[in-house]
């Protein structure tokens, strides 16, 4: 059963600068700002919403179809996704441009200053998931403007139910597109503060939302999951973590728990857990693709967390 993966392929550059910005930006001279940061330590990780989700899926046992955009300087992102057995066939590798990426420095105090180039991200929009065969289940991810837009009329045209995420690209929309996004839409998942936005743009409130969707989840960090549904609302806890290194990418590794679990047809309560444990494995490794294991793995783990086995 393949699940179709819109969204962003991503290299992310992370470096970390041993002091903090505030002892080195002086308040009354940001009007001729011109700073640099030596940062000895550097580390460049894949990433992108659909990179990750693919990635956390495939581990679950689910068979993810990226669908995007990438560029000349592919390689190495191409030859990890294929030695994890994932189809990137649906791809796109444009030679005039780069890969997305984002160049992050963080200072001690967990400050962050990020420049993120779209590159071949914004020529996503030029494919067509209708190409797409074989498809049960999809998400609608992180990407340009107009290809999620276009993704979400597709897979409804198409009769494909899919998941509505609209994570770091709210800003690209108003409260009209939300409501189409949403009336297209099976399920919608954000976090807590993209809940808030949502609501403000739209109008409406979880249960609004809810009374449109299959179920609106609504991600809460250390506080588990608030999943709001047509006959009442019930949340998911976290599983606990053995230790915590890096949170980037926890979202990305719930989305893939939620596809796995509604994929294979487990009770929403069953399928959030999923989702939570994958999200908490995350949490134990640096980066958003360097945590293993394997599916009988996995369940073992979901046991000892919750009690009971969801196959």
């Amino acid at each position: 059963m393949r699940a179709l993966i819109c969204g962003s392929l991503a290299y992310d550059t992370i470096m970390v600068f041993q002091d903090q910005f505030k002892n080195h930006i002086l308040p009354d001279k940001v009007h001729m700002l011109s700073v640099a940061f030596y940062v000895p330590e550097m580390r460049r990780e894949f990433g992108g919403c659909s990179g990750n989700i693919s990635y956390n899926l495939k581990l679950l046992g689910g068979e993810p179809v990226p669908f995007g955009a990438v560029g000349k300087d592919f390689a190495p992102y191409k030859a990890h996704m294929q030695a994890c057995g994932i189809d990137l066939s649906h791809v796109r590798e444009l030679e005039d441009h780069f890969t997305a990426q984002a160049f992050i420095t963080t200072d001690l105090d967990d400050n962050q200053i990020t420049a993120f180039h779209p590159g071949a991200m914004q020529c996503s929009h030029e494919a067509s998931v209708r190409d797409v065969a074989d498809i049960k289940l999809g998400i609608v991810a992180p990407d340009n403007r107009q290809a999620m837009l276009n993704h979400a009329a597709d897979l409804q045209a198409q009769g494909i139910p899919f998941i509505f995420d609209p994570g770091q690209a709210m800003p690209l929309f108003n409260g009209e597109d939300f409501r189409a996004f949403i009336e297209q839409a099976s399920y919608v998942t954000v976090n807590d503060y993209e809940s808030q936005l949502l609501g403000e743009r739209t109008g409406w409130s979880p249960t609004q939302i809810a009374q449109r969707v299959e179920a609106y989840i609504v991600t809460r960090g250390g506080e588990g999951s608030r999943w709001h549904t047509r006959d009442g609302s019930f949340d998911i806890p976290c599983a606990q973590a053995r230790t915590v290194a890096d949170p980037t990418g926890c979202g990305d590794a719930y989305r893939a728990g939620l596809i796995y679990g509604l994929l294979n047809g487990y009770d929403l309560e069953t399928t959030g857990r999923i989702a939570s444990l994958a999200g908490t494995i995350k949490i134990e490794h640096p980066g958003t693709q360097n945590q293993r294991y394997t599916p009988a793995e996995f369940e073992e783990r979901f046991h000892a967390a919750f009690g009971y086995r969801f196959s």
